[in-house]
């Protein structure tokens, strides 16, 4: 047992992230009593099916913290670490480290890259919550948080069902290509459990000329659909069987990852033009581009069919490290933000549904500079468009302030969609949400504190960040 005195102390202040003005504190710490226990809705998770369908326990520290999250280990490669001496798998399935043990030792020796980084946040809090570590993660006491971690792990209390009642939450949405058969929502649905684990209708892989392996996945597409995907009204007629099929399994949303949020309203003569380069494979980086911008119109017009919500995640460049993407293939860190043009970019889809009040297209962006100039303007406008927080590593304290005092004057709390934690690490998401909670409460008490909105009102507009306006959005 590493004891306290020999190591520097881990310690979760109760008024972290809060404002260190004491009137402003004071009011942040009474909004944050009001919402700090309400349940946590996750509306679009990249946790894995498989742990709520075979509720195993989680093999060791490493392959819980470490081997899965892009989080942890593009800082490390930073440093000089190399993915494989993390266990990182390669698509190759070439060798990697495989001792958890000394994958571990190698993460908490860099643990002190994390400093003032929300990772740091979200890891300490998890050590200290569920765990009871008390001591700060370093090489020296390496070995005693992996055996007390391992200790854990080993109680049915730590399997995946367990503490999906013990984080309170309500609903978590997994994301799942176009071609997944969801098999493990299936597994959950026949095993009788109550927890609400639903899928959401990710169909880049069949949408995306530009996506590896795009012509077989038209082909797969049409066998599991039953549909002519080698025809532009059948590869339309699958997406909207396909949505369907994902409904059956919760679904209440689709997420389209593209590089930008370009869309087009086309002819049909064009379109077909466009459909049969891509299935041959010969589309130039602009017609591919093309392609991907008719198809977010396209899904705009089945959401409003159908009723799903679309999520458009634009100005990442994914994949942007070309060897890493060789050797381990898609979401390995490398997704590097990029300008975003969501005004000119929108304006075809919005031209033909954006005055559509019953549909509801959320936006993201990797891009802060977009969030007064575009988003706001655009969500404060446009009845079918709503804003989601600051995403993946802006989801971040610093992140979360930009974006409420970017966005707020011009589209209000009531166009956005609360928190959405976007994780890969089970374990970080109740740290996650508290951050955020945490986070909104410190920006609503400098509205009270400035005579900008009354505590009362702040109290409400707490709870609606922190739950009621998820649900609504994303119909859970």
């Amino acid at each position: 047992m590493i004891e306290s005195k020999t190591s520097p102390r881990l310690f979760l202040h109760p008024d972290r992230l809060f404002p260190d003005h004491p009137t402003t504190r004071n009011i942040a710490r009474r909004l944050y009593e009001t919402i700090k226990d309400l349940p946590i809705v996750s509306p679009h998770g990249h946790t894995d099916p498989v742990w709520f369908a075979e509720n195993a326990a989680f093999p060791n520290p490493a392959q819980l913290f470490v081997v899965p999250d892009h989080y942890i280990f593009r800082m490390l490669y930073s440093q000089g670490v190399r993915l494989e001496d993390l266990g990182v798998p390669r698509r190759d399935n070439g060798p990697v480290e495989t001792d958890p043990r000394k994958i571990w030792r190698l993460f908490a020796s860099h643990y002190h890259l994390f400093a003032g980084t929300p990772t740091r946040l979200w890891l300490d809090h998890s050590f200290v919550t569920l765990f009871g570590i008390d001591v700060r993660l370093s090489a020296q006491t390496a070995d005693h948080y992996y055996d007390c971690i391992s200790a854990h792990l080993g109680g049915a209390n730590f399997r995946p069902r367990a503490l999906f009642e013990r984080f309170n939450i309500e609903v978590i949405s997994t994301t799942e290509g176009a071609l997944d058969p969801l098999a493990s929502h299936q597994a959950i649905r026949d095993s009788g459990w109550k927890g609400r684990v639903i899928t959401a209708y990710r169909p880049d892989g069949v949408v995306d000329p530009e996506f590896e392996g795009f012509a077989d996945n038209l082909r797969k597409f049409g066998e599991i659909t039953g549909c002519d995907t080698g025809h532009w009204d059948g590869y339309l007629a699958a997406h909207r069987k396909r949505r369907a099929y994902f409904k059956q399994f919760g679904a209440t949303a689709t997420d389209h990852g593209h590089p930008t949020a370009r869309t087009a309203d086309l002819g049909r003569s064009e379109i077909e033009r466009l459909f049969a380069r891509a299935q041959r494979g010969t589309c130039t980086p602009a017609e591919a581009e093309m392609f991907r911008a008719q198809m977010l119109t396209e899904m705009a017009a089945m959401s409003l069919e159908d009723g799903l919500v679309m999520q458009i995640h634009a100005g990442s460049m994914r994949n942007h490290n070309a060897g890493i993407f060789e050797r381990f293939g898609r979401d390995k860190g490398a997704d590097i933000p990029m300008p975003t043009n969501y005004v000119e970019a929108l304006k075809p889809l919005l031209d033909r549904y954006g005055n559509e009040k019953d549909l509801t297209i959320i936006l993201f962006t990797l891009d802060e500079t977009a969030y007064s100039r575009e988003l706001a303007p655009l969500a404060g406008h446009y009845p079918a468009l709503k804003l989601g927080p600051p995403w993946w590593f802006f989801d971040s304290v610093e992140g979360m302030r930009r974006f409420r005092e970017q966005t707020t004057e011009t589209a209000g709390i009531y166009n956005t969609v609360g928190f959405n934690d976007d994780t890969r690490a089970y374990l970080s998401i109740p740290a996650r949400h508290d951050v955020a909670r945490r986070a909104d409460c410190a920006f609503l008490a400098g509205l009270v504190a400035s005579h900008r909105l009354e505590e009362d009102e702040a109290a409400v507009l707490a709870r609606e960040l922190t739950y009621d306006l998820v649900k609504r959005a994303y119909k859970l």
